[in-house]
């Protein structure tokens, strides 16, 4: 069962469709909600975003023995590594760690230059990933700079399958993905209007990783 609808213009974009991933959304819009209400919706989505995203891992049948008899089980059979945008990819990971207790973690950082816009690497603590189910994470898709430089690192580690998931996405962000990484699926728990001048999504809600570390 999918959690998610593909978005009609988009190739690779699908936007969560479920009653409570929504309600987690108004939340973390809402310019009323306190740190600690905006981290736990952010932390709620990230569950969503998740099991949209493993939805399609490989599984494997084991014998397992219930206090009533042995039955056949299906369990994962596939790596999964989770590779946050530093700071405020980390809000999603918690939702990963919780559906995937295996996953590895690796992490990219990069700000954006607020004048020019473009994406500053400060840290790359990749593993190599061949083989490797990759899921790319970072709670707004905006000009999509950070995202397509995150997934660029990623292919140079060895990476094919990856995916990239968001809270929010801008339209200009989810075309940049699609001219840079046309084979790459987007999960988005909503996708915004536009762009500001600054760079900011609208309607939006506002710096992710400011609300959610509370800076």
């Amino acid at each position: 069962m999918s959690f998610a609808v593909a978005q009609p213009g988009f190739a690779q974009l699908s936007v969560l469709a479920h009653p409570l991933a929504a309600d987690a959304v108004a939340r973390m819009r809402d310019a009323g909600s306190d740190r600690e209400a905006f981290a736990l919706a952010l932390e709620q989505l990230s569950c969503f975003l998740a099991a949209e995203a493993t939805r399609g891992l490989a599984a494997r049948t084991v014998e397992v023995t219930t206090p009533m008899e042995t039955v056949g089980q299906r369990v994962l059979a596939q790596d999964v590594v989770v590779v946050p945008i530093l700071r405020a990819g980390l809000a999603l990971v918690e939702g990963f760690q919780r559906l995937v207790p295996g996953a590895t973690v690796c992490h990219l950082g990069v700000a954006r230059n607020e004048e020019t816009l473009q994406p500053e690497a400060y840290l790359n603590r990749l593993v190599p990933l061949e083989n490797q189910r990759v899921v790319v994470v970072d709670p707004m898709l905006a000009t999509g700079g950070s995202a397509s430089w995150a997934i660029h690192r990623c292919q140079e580690q060895g990476a094919r399958e990856i995916q990239f998931c968001c809270a929010l996405a801008a339209p200009e962000g989810v075309r940049r993905l699609e001219r840079d990484h046309p084979e790459v699926p987007v999960i988005a728990a909503a996708l915004d209007r536009e762009l500001n001048s600054q760079g900011f999504i609208l309607p939006g809600l506002g710096d992710a990783g400011d609300r959610y570390f509370g800076t």
